[in-house]
């Protein structure tokens, strides 16, 4: 029997090579370092409603191919855009209609600037001509801390721009994680679990060292983090750093309802808040889809500092923002706290990858194919069609490398 397809991961990207190299017809293997499957795409429960630790939306629906996938099964699919209604705090009171227009006008400021932009820069450094606007600094958070999970400071203005995501966003009423077990993880094939690869050597024959053992593969697909990738001992070195596209992270917060008081926030109702610069940017999604828990959202800076504080810190700055929008009634509304460990993870080491100013070029890089075609880093740090940091760019990113490894065998025959 021929050597298989090795892939390292066992999340979206690494569920997609393998089934597009089954297809093919290639034999091949999942080896997974943690002990699940689905990678940042995870749901869990609390009481009887999902939470999606990671991924929680098919972003820019039209185009993403988990919105076929879902459709093709007849997964029942929730336009989140329509559904949803957004409250604008400003201090402890709901922004007025001239101010939120003056919002709006910042907005289209700070896209007219930002995009305008050719050069790498930090995205900081492109919108500082407009920091005598007070919305600017809310703006910029949004973008990116809570957008791109990433420091605006340390953010390239041309990968921001690159992938703006349009189109619709799109729910799963059961949890996208849940979803990736149903209906994707069936069509991979065999995963060994609890598996870290631990050394790679593609210098001649593709051989990974494992705690149960080396396995030999005809080509390897390499689907994990940024974050763990950089850790991998590979031989010889991979001609491009991962360094250039380090981990965002994005923790999320879900807050379970202690009884029918919910505040006047409606079901799938957004509450920001305007910051001046500096100040960590909290967002809240109210009872999505009806669940009886809100989720709140801390990103870039602000997280990594509350995560190495640890969960009580977090949970304690998220009680601290709610009180200081709705009293202490958010006290009394919000009980049981559950917050991700995207941080805490080695298996991933954040949430997802955003590009340094000066490596906005580094996705296409660190996805080119090596060895003839029988290795590929893939996933969505590599994602070069504006679906980075999504699972539409994990997949069509393991789509890609099994396509071009199906290539570089048929060649080798």
């Amino acid at each position: 029997m021929s050597d298989p397809v090795l892939i390292i991961g066992a999340g979206v990207a690494g569920l997609s090579a393998a089934t597009a190299l089954r297809q093919a017809g290639l034999d091949c293997l999942i080896v997974e370092a943690s002990n699940r499957i689905g990678g940042r795409a995870h749901t869990t429960r609390i009481g009887a409603h999902p939470f999606d630790h990671g991924a929680s939306w098919l972003h820019d629906a039209e185009r993403n191919p988990l919105t076929t996938i879902a459709r093709a099964h007849t997964e029942p699919l929730i336009d989140s855009d329509a559904v949803r209604t957004r409250r604008m705090m400003i201090g402890n009171r709901p922004a007025t209609e001239a101010e939120l227009a003056a919002r709006t006008a910042a907005w289209k400021q700070f896209d007219a600037v930002a995009m305008a932009e050719t050069r790498d820069l930090p995205l900081a450094t492109v919108i500082d001509s407009l920091r005598d606007n007070p919305w600017i600094a809310s703006i910029e958070a949004w973008e990116a801390c809570q957008i791109a999970a990433a420091d605006p400071r340390d953010f390239s203005v041309l990968d921001w721009n690159v992938n703006q995501l349009d189109g619709r966003n799109l729910a799963l009423p059961n949890g996208i994680g849940d979803f990736v077990l149903r209906r994707l993880a069936p069509q991979a094939g065999p995963i060994r679990l609890n598996t870290p690869v631990t050394h790679l050597n593609w210098h001649d024959r593709i051989q990974a060292e494992t705690p149960a053992g080396t396995i030999t593969a005809a080509a390897c697909i390499v689907t994990i983090s940024t974050a763990a990738l950089a850790r991998l001992r590979l031989t010889p070195n991979l001609p491009v750093s991962p360094d250039g596209l380090p981990m965002g992270l994005l923790t999320k917060i879900a807050l379970r309802a202690t009884g029918a008081n919910r505040l006047g926030l409606a079901a799938d109702q957004s509450v920001n808040a305007q910051i001046a610069r500096d100040t960590p940017m909290l967002s809240l999604f109210a009872w999505p889809n009806g669940a009886d828990h809100a989720v709140a959202f801390i990103g870039g800076p602000p997280a990594w500092t509350l995560a190495r504080q640890g969960h009580a810190a977090t949970i304690d700055f998220v009680r601290g923002r709610l009180r200081d929008w709705f009293g202490t009634e958010a006290d009394r509304t919000f009980g049981d706290a559950t917050v991700t460990t995207w941080a805490e993870d080695p298996n991933f080491g954040g949430s997802y990858a955003y590009a340094r100013p000066g490596h906005a070029g580094d996705r296409a890089q660190l996805g080119t194919p090596l060895a003839d075609g029988r290795l590929i880093i893939a996933g969505e740090a590599t994602a070069n069609d504006g679906l980075a940091g999504t699972v539409a760019g994990a997949w069509n990113e393991g789509a890609r490398a099994a396509a071009t490894v199906a290539a570089a065998l048929a060649h080798r025959v």
